[in-house]
């Protein structure tokens, strides 16, 4: 599967980038089918799906063809952002719905990166702005009080899962073997994932259902989702690969009403409205000289 072949072959890279962004948005439906059913705690679901996610990763990383790779930038800080994500974004779905907890996970992603943009010197335009300002708004009339608002607790955790992935995308930025700074990053999770399960193992319980909806998150929706993302990365440019992300929380919603007979109420079409038009109008600048999105672009879940 190498890069060079699928950016040449235009129809592999929508293969790939439509079963990535499938298998991101069933992160969504796969958390909160095993948490919302109680089929297994939040805590057990976390470290199943790290631990999977790095087996798979590292399966897939020794079967590649390509020998010789470039040395890895693979950090405890890295990888305490990505289990900060991995954590809070299990005990947000205890709470929240598929399509709901999507919506609030990107709507956070992508206006950390604004920020970070702003704070690194690179200045927002008037539609990076107004498009930032219409997303924010969206995300704070979908969390407002009111009858059909989501648990605080459970937006406050998936705002903070957006945070520190937004946070973990930034760190990777410009990563030239971003397959093996991933996997590695992965398996320094694990201290993280043994110290939770010791903090919540009174209420611990794996169901073969849960464990099998842990399994099929880490390994599948992540580990081969990344492979996937990173394979399709270059035969996209740099805007259209974040601009496709704008279908993530489209699909969990889909899938949520599938799966999870879940509504979509008009509080969550309208903040979706306000939130992904925002987004994608924020996008819509020209594309950097230095293409300093390429590596953002990695910032689904």
């Amino acid at each position: 599967m190498g890069k060079s072949s699928v950016g040449s072959n235009p129809w592999k890279v929508v293969v790939f980038t439509s079963c990535a962004l499938a298998a991101f948005a069933g992160n969504s439906v796969l958390c909160r089918l095993a948490l919302g059913g109680g089929a297994i705690d939040a805590a057990s679901f976390t470290g199943i799906r790290l631990l999977s996610g790095t087996l798979v990763l590292a399966l897939v990383l020794t079967c590649s063809p390509r020998k010789s790779r470039t040395a890895t930038r693979s950090s405890w800080a890295s990888a305490a952002a990505l289990f900060a994500y991995a954590a809070a974004f299990s005990f947000a779905y205890l709470t929240l719905s598929a399509a709901t907890g999507a919506l609030i996970l990107f709507g956070a992603v992508q206006l950390t990166m604004l920020t970070a943009a702003h704070f690194r010197g690179e200045p927002l335009r008037r539609n990076e702005l107004t498009g930032a300002g219409l997303a924010f708004a969206g995300l704070l009339y979908l969390v407002f009080p009111g009858i059909t608002a989501p648990s605080l607790t459970g937006s406050l955790l998936m705002a903070g899962a957006g945070i520190a992935w937004g946070i973990y995308s930034l760190r990777g930025r410009g990563s030239l073997d971003p397959l093996t700074e991933t996997t590695g990053n992965f398996a320094m999770t694990l201290p993280c994932v043994l110290l939770l399960s010791l903090c919540f193992f009174k209420d611990s319980h794996v169901s073969w259902q849960g464990g099998l909806l842990a399994l099929l998150s880490g390994g599948l929706a992540s580990g081969l989702g990344y492979v996937l993302w990173y394979a399709a990365l270059p035969g996209m440019s740099s805007a259209r690969a974040s601009i496709v992300q704008l279908a993530v929380p489209l699909l969990a919603a889909l899938g949520g009403v599938v799966f999870l007979a879940e509504t979509l109420s008009a509080r969550l079409v309208l903040a979706a409205t306000a939130i992904l038009g925002g987004i994608a109008l924020a996008m819509s600048r020209r594309e950097s000289k230095r293409n300093t999105v390429d590596k953002d672009a990695r910032s689904l879940l």
